[in-house]
């Protein structure tokens, strides 16, 4: 007797969890593609359309009209604003940026110089935030309406409620002017250095971050402690750290991973404003001097490095959340 032909939700269901991850990571990647197209094209019209030549800025005043059109000519700049995106393209699919008009130098050696620093930064503040706001988040739901949960609240909306702008100035001032613990700017040289210059940026960017997951593994570990998984656990004899660390919160963090993977990209893109105060060499600060010199190709280099950036970071987040979750991967 031949076997009644399966559907096509049963053929599905059949599939190996590797195999629906690696479908899943495979369409997430191509609906990221045209995100990228997006990205690069509007931040593309938008620079070139902005009024103003970055030659005259470039060459000052007193240039001539020869010498002007001739650095416009050389940098294509007098080309038809169609033909600039094409070879703009045609570039970018060989791996050549261009050539950035105030520094002299190639894109991508430029970006591939200050990437890591933007890296650096936004992992340490990555993990001062999951770090701070773990035990926070895990102390305000167990002892919920009491005195810790209130305080843990307060300095939640604390962190929140402080810019960067203005959080980054008032820790150079109490812990590297006043106290001398830590450097005011600048990444130093060597590891260690970088260490103790990467303390007070990281902090800086990664506090509202830490209030940000406070507040949901608290409103999570809540939802997961009233669960009758947690009651059994408890029946049973379990001690409270076990059930709380070993089943609550495991549970607990799986709707947070993919917050922590959306701040993560935003780290990455947000940290223009803490690389300025702390004079950090990062890829933002680049963007910044970019942006102010009207430097095209630098700035669609850098913006296109911080879009990609985010893109991965969102990729990777979905990818963990499927393993950490089994729900995701039928």
């Amino acid at each position: 007797m031949r076997d009644k032909p399966t559907s096509g939700e049963e053929r599905m269901a059949q599939r190996s969890p590797s195999q629906a991850a690696v479908r899943r990571i495979l369409w997430r990647l191509a609906t990221t593609l045209p995100v990228l197209w997006v990205v690069v094209t509007v931040v593309f019209l938008m620079i070139h359309l902005v009024p103003g030549d970055p030659i005259v800025q470039m060459l000052g005043d007193g240039a001539t009209a020869a010498d002007i059109a001739g650095l416009r000519h050389a940098y294509g700049l007098d080309q038809p604003l169609g033909t600039q995106y094409m070879h703009y393209w045609k570039g970018l699919l060989h791996g050549d940026l261009g050539q950035s008009l105030r520094l002299h130098d190639s894109v991508m050696h430029l970006i591939l110089q200050r990437y890591p620093y933007t890296l650096a930064l936004a992992l340490a503040a990555a993990l001062i935030g999951v770090g701070l706001a773990v035990p926070a988040g895990v102390l305000s739901a167990r002892r919920a309406d009491r005195w810790p949960d209130q305080t843990v609240g307060f300095a939640s909306l604390v962190g929140l409620s402080i810019p960067n702008f203005a959080l980054g100035p008032i820790l150079i001032l109490v812990f590297s002017i006043d106290a001398g613990w830590f450097p005011v700017s600048g990444a130093g040289v060597g590891v260690g250095d970088l260490l103790r210059h990467l303390v007070l940026p990281a902090i800086t960017l990664g506090s509202g971050l830490a209030a940000i997951l406070t507040r949901m593994i608290r409103t999570s570990m809540l939802e997961e402690l009233g669960q009758d998984y947690i009651r059994t656990a408890r029946a049973k004899g379990l001690p409270e750290n076990v059930v709380v660390y070993r089943h609550a919160l495991r549970n607990a963090l799986n709707p947070v991973l993919t917050v922590v993977g959306l701040q993560f990209g935003s780290l990455l893109a947000g940290a223009i404003v803490t690389e300025t105060i702390f004079a950090w060499p990062g890829l933002g600060r680049l963007t910044l001097t970019a942006i102010s010199n009207r430097d095209y190709a630098l700035v669609q280099g850098c913006i296109l490095a911080i879009g990609l950036s985010y893109a991965l970071v969102n990729l990777v987040t979905d990818s963990v959340y499927a393993l950490a979750d089994p729900r995701m991967r039928r």
